[in-house]
C-alpha cells in the first residue's frame, strides 16, 4: 500500500465534526435498503435497526477492528420468511406467529457460516470454495429474485402510478445522478415517492400519532424464544429445512463484499484478518439477530460505496454509524412512520430490488466466465432454476418429504451443490487475492 493510501486510511486527523458528518452519511447509505426488509417481512423495524447496529459492533470485535464494513438486512432471505409464513398459513397461524419459526431457521443458517469458516481455517478457501462456485450461486440467486416477483407485482397493483413514480427516481438517481445521490438511490425511491403518496392522502398515520417517543426495540412474543412456548415442530423442522440452504449464497455474498472492500481499500482482508473471521462475525450478528426477531445481517455494499466516494476508510467511522442506528431503535414513533409507507411504494422499490437480485446472480457467472457449452453446467443450472421456480409456483408453493415441507429454493440449492460434487468437469478456482480487482468476484445481494 503506498503512503498516500495508508495516510487515507488512518484517518486520525478527522476532526469530531467531519467523524460525525461521516457516520450519519454511512447510517443513511444503509438505510433504506436496511428498513425495507422488516417492511417487506413483518418483522420489527426497530430491532432490525438496533441489531444492525450491534451486528456491525460484533463484527468489528470479530475481525480485530480492521474491516470497514457496515452490516445491515439481508435480502436473500426474503424468500426463506415468505415460505415458512406460507407452511404456517397451512396450518393456522398467521404472519405474527410464524415469523418466529423462521427466524429460527435463519439462526441455524449462521451456524452454517461457523462451519465455513472453521473448514476454511482448516484447509483453506480455495479448496473450500471449489464446492460452491458460480455454476451453483449464480442460478440460486436468479431464483431468489425471480421467487419474489409475484410479491412486488401484487403491491405494484395496489396503484401503480405511486409504484412507477418510485422506479423511476430510482433509475434517475442511479444512472444520471453524481456523488450520495448515486450512492442513495433506494431511499430516495421511498422518500420521494412516500411524500407523494401523503400529499395524495394514501397514507394513515394512525399509528404514528399513537405511537411514543421512546421504547424498547422488540417484544419477546416476536422474538424465536416465544416458538418453545407450544412449539410446532413440525413446522420448525421444515422452516430449518427451508431456510439454512439459503446461507450457501449468502456466504457467497459475503465473500464478494470482502473482495470489494478489500479491492476500494487497498488491504487484503481475505489475508488479515482473515476470511474466517469476517464469516463468523458476520454469521454470529446474523444469529443474534434472529433470535430477537430481527432480520439476517449481511456486509452492505452501499457502505462500500461510500468508502470509495469519502476515501475515508477509517472502521471507527463505521462503527459510529452503528451507534446512530442502535440510538434511532429506541424510537417507536420512528418505526411507525416507516410502517405507514404505502404498499404501493414497497412494490414500486421492490421490483426494482429483485429484479436486481436476480441480475446479479447472471453477472457471476458472466464475469467468471461460466461455459454453457459444457453439458454439466447446463444441467446444473437448469436444474437449480426449474427446482425453485417450479416448486414456488406450483399448487402447494412447497413440496412436502414425510413429515417436513422444503421451500423451491431450499430443494434447489440442495440438489445444485449435490449434482456439482458428483458430476464430472469441476474446474473453478478461488482468488484469494482481492487487492488489485476492479470488482468482486462475488455477489451482492442485499
Amino acid at each position: 500500500m503506498s503512503q498516500n493510501q495508508q495516510a487515507i486510511y488512518d484517518a486520525r486527523a478527522l476532526g469530531r465534526g467531519k467523524m460525525f458528518t461521516l457516520g450519519l452519511q454511512h447510517m443513511f447509505a444503509m438505510f433504506g435498503a436496511t428498513v425495507l426488509v422488516p417492511v417487506l417481512t413483518g418483522l420489527s423495524m426497530s430491532a432490525t435497526l438496533l441489531f444492525a447496529g450491534l451486528g456491525t459492533l460484533i463484527f468489528h470485535l470479530m475481525t480485530r477492528m480492521k474491516v470497514p464494513a457496515f452490516l445491515g438486512s439481508s435480502f436473500a432471505f426474503l424468500g426463506g420468511y415468505a415460505s415458512v409464513v406460507a407452511m404456517g398459513s397451512e396450518q393456522g397461524l398467521d404472519a405474527a406467529a410464524s415469523l418466529p419459526y423462521a427466524c429460527i431457521g435463519v439462526f441455524c443458517a449462521g451456524l452454517i457460516y461457523f462451519i465455513l469458516a472453521a473448514l476454511i481455517a482448516a484447509f483453506g478457501a480455495k479448496k473450500v470454495m471449489r464446492f460452491f462456485p458460480p455454476i451453483v450461486t449464480g442460478p440460486i440467486i436468479i431464483a431468489i429474485g425471480l421467487s419474489l416477483s409475484g410479491s412486488a407485482i401484487n403491491n405494484c397493483q395496489t396503484n401503480w402510478w405511486i409504484a412507477l413514480l418510485a422506479i423511476v427516481i430510482i433509475i434517475v438517481c442511479n444512472i444520471w445522478g453524481k456523488g450520495m445521490i448515486k450512492i442513495l438511490p433506494i431511499l430516495l425511491g421511498v422518500l420521494g415517492s412516500y411524500i407523494v403518496a401523503a400529499c395524495f392522502g394514501l397514507c394513515d398515520f394512525s399509528a404514528v400519532k399513537e405511537a411514543a417517543w421512546i421504547g424498547v426495540p422488540f417484544k419477546m412474543q416476536n422474538t424465536a424464544f416465544a416458538v418453545f412456548r407450544n412449539p410446532n415442530w413440525g413446522l420448525l423442522v421444515s422452516a430449518i429445512i427451508t431456510i439454512v440452504p439459503i446461507s450457501l449464497a449468502t456466504m457467497m455474498e459475503h465473500i464478494g463484499d470482502i473482495c470489494a472492500i478489500s479491492s476500494t481499500v487497498g488491504k487484503n482482508f481475505l489475508g488479515d484478518p482473515g476470511l474466517h473471521r469476517t464469516l463468523m462475525g458476520d454469521g454470529l450478528a446474523t444469529m443474534l439477530a434472529s433470535l430477537f426477531g430481527a432480520p439476517a445481517n449481511t456486509t452492505y455494499g452501499e457502505n462500500t460505496g461510500v468508502l470509495n466516494l469519502t476515501k475515508v476508510f477509517d472502521p471507527r467511522v463505521i462503527r459510529l454509524a452503528a451507534v446512530f442506528a442502535i440510538i434511532l431503535s429506541f424510537c417507536p414513533k420512528f418505526s411507525a412512520l416507516i410502517g405507514a409507507m404505502p404498499a404501493s411504494t414497497i412494490g414500486g422499490v421492490s421490483l426494482v430490488l429483485y429484479g436486481m437480485i436476480s441480475a446479479v446472480g447472471v453477472r457471476n457467472m458472466v464475469e467468471n466466465h461460466v461455459d454453457f457449452t459444457s453439458s454439466r453446467n447446463v444441467i446444473v443450472a437448469a436444474l437449480i432454476l426449474v427446482l425453485a421456480i417450479g416448486i414456488k409456483y406450483g399448487a402447494n408453493d412447497a413440496l412436502s418429504i414425510g413429515f417436513t415441507t422444503l421451500s423451491g429454493l431450499a430443494v434447489a440449492a440442495l440438489v445444485g451443490v449435490i449434482l456439482n460434487a458428483i458430476l464430472p468437469g469441476k474446474d473453478y478456482v478461488f482468488n484469494e487475492d482481492t487487492t488489485d480487482v476492479e470488482s468482486p468476484e462475488l455477489p451482492k445481494l442485499d
